[in-house]
């Protein structure tokens, strides 16, 4: 069971971090009515809140988002070196094809009219969420300068008991992304986690936690730490060369800092709320009131500033400003493809947001080969457990991923197909809930 402090403060879309926020005024409880209200709203499509980061992206968006995450591998961003490889050409880094808004038109604009009455409001409002796991996976690479077409709806509701929080409802959301010729590309899966637990009980949680200054010899093992790396790139990283146990090197990140951040929304976006400048967050703040707060000064201004303002995340009962857990799913992926080589195939991730990460704080990406086998009969795979630990000794972020190698008995990556055998993104989604039905 994934504990409130897994992204405690993100917004249920998982993209902000309004973390002590007031839930609107209701009863806050889990009821059977709220649930199976809930559970009707399974598979029905529905439109992203904001229009795509990047309606057409080309090499520079693959540039800026991989640069947003700290990556440097050419195959993402320069055009003569991927040509040479086995994609001949430039494809997206994995983040890039995934929830949120960074790619994707939406499929279906509006809710279909005879479903509007039912999707109106939440069925459990009042209860806490709480962005608890991420899970992806990528069936085929995003090429530059096409469009992207994405497809969303609730996939999964399932009723939880637990000694922590009582009753508790795990919340699947789904969005799946096709190519502008219609071929799936990737889905990402996110688990909001409602609970009756009051928020209010936990705000001197996380008082204890101490952040110390680094001294200039641990300063100086971050940097070289940070110079030994780079991406595996051309050498192929043969399936018959990996074992069980091998370890997938170290990457870290941090120590954190608002710049970070800065160069986060450059390459991924302001999220699902549309947060914007001057005349467009004022249009903003009238459609969506309570993601505003007012600032020492009266000035209404965004949840997600708890990410750069202290005194704000203070606000929320934590010591300073935090990342998003989203960041640290990507410092998983890129752990996983600096590793894996240029001619490999990261097929799944998921992870799992359990602490917060700090402004100032650390964390080593570490991962160690669990599986040597062949997927789906044909295909040479691994899985790999992922870490993300801080300075202080506490995993953060665990996670898992699989991913398809090279062989030499058995040729290139063969790459996965879509769930189900599926061609469009609706078989795509349905396959995806029949997934999530199962117990």
């Amino acid at each position: 069971m994934v504990t409130d402090t897994a992204a405690a403060g993100q917004a249920r879309d998982g993209d902000s971090a309004p973390a002590g926020a007031k839930a609107p005024r209701a009863a806050q409880e889990i009821t059977d009515e709220g649930i199976a209200r809930l559970r009707s709203r399974i598979g029905i499509p529905e439109p992203n809140p904001v229009p795509p980061h990047y309606r057409r992206p080309g090499p520079d968006a693959f540039r800026q988002v991989a640069m947003s995450y700290g990556d440097d591998n050419p195959l993402w961003c320069d055009e003569e070196y991927a040509a040479g490889t086995r994609w001949n050409g430039l494809i997206a880094p994995p983040p890039m094809v995934g929830g949120d808004t960074i790619v994707g038109e939406d499929e279906v604009t509006a809710v279909p009219a005879d479903k509007r009455e039912l999707m109106r409001g939440d069925p459990l409002r009042g209860v806490h969420a709480f962005y608890s796991a991420s899970s992806r996976e990528w069936w085929a690479p995003l090429r530059p300068d096409g469009r992207v077409r994405r497809r969303n709806a609730l996939v999964g509701v399932h009723d939880k008991q637990s000694e922590f929080a009582g009753r508790a409802v795990h919340e699947w959301t789904g969005q799946v992304f096709a190519d502008g010729a219609g071929r799936p590309l990737a889905g990402q899966y996110k688990l909001m986690i409602r609970t009756e637990r009051s928020k209010a009980r936990e705000r001197g949680k996380y008082a204890g936690i101490k952040l110390s200054p680094y001294t200039d010899e641990q300063i100086d093992e971050i940097e070289a730490s940070y110079a030994a790396e780079a991406p595996r790139g051309a050498t192929p990283r043969y399936w018959e060369d990996v074992a069980v146990g091998d370890e997938l090197g170290s990457l870290v990140k941090g120590p954190l800092t608002v710049t970070d951040m800065v160069c986060w929304h450059v390459g991924m976006g302001m999220g699902i709320y549309g947060v914007s400048a001057l005349r467009l967050a004022a249009r903003n703040r009238t459609r969506i009131p309570r993601f505003f707060h007012r600032d020492e000064l009266n000035v209404p201004d965004v949840m997600q500033r708890v990410h750069w303002d202290p005194e704000f995340a203070r606000r929320s009962g934590n010591p300073t400003t935090f990342d998003y857990g989203r960041m640290r799913e990507t410092w998983l992926i890129h752990l996983c493809t600096d590793w894996m080589g240029d001619d490999a195939w990261l097929w799944k991730l998921r992870c799992e947001f359990r602490a917060f990460n700090y402004v100032g704080d650390t964390q080593w990406i570490r991962g160690t080969v669990a599986r040597h086998y062949l997927a789906e009969g044909d295909r040479p795979a691994v899985d790999v457990e992922l870490t993300a630990t801080n300075q202080r000794g506490q995993v953060t972020t665990p996670g898992s991923a699989t991913i398809l190698l090279p062989s030499r008995e058995r040729g290139p990556v063969l790459l996965p197909d879509p769930p189900g055998g599926a061609s469009t993104l609706a078989e795509t989604l349905d396959a995806v809930i029949d997934r999530f039905a199962r117990p």
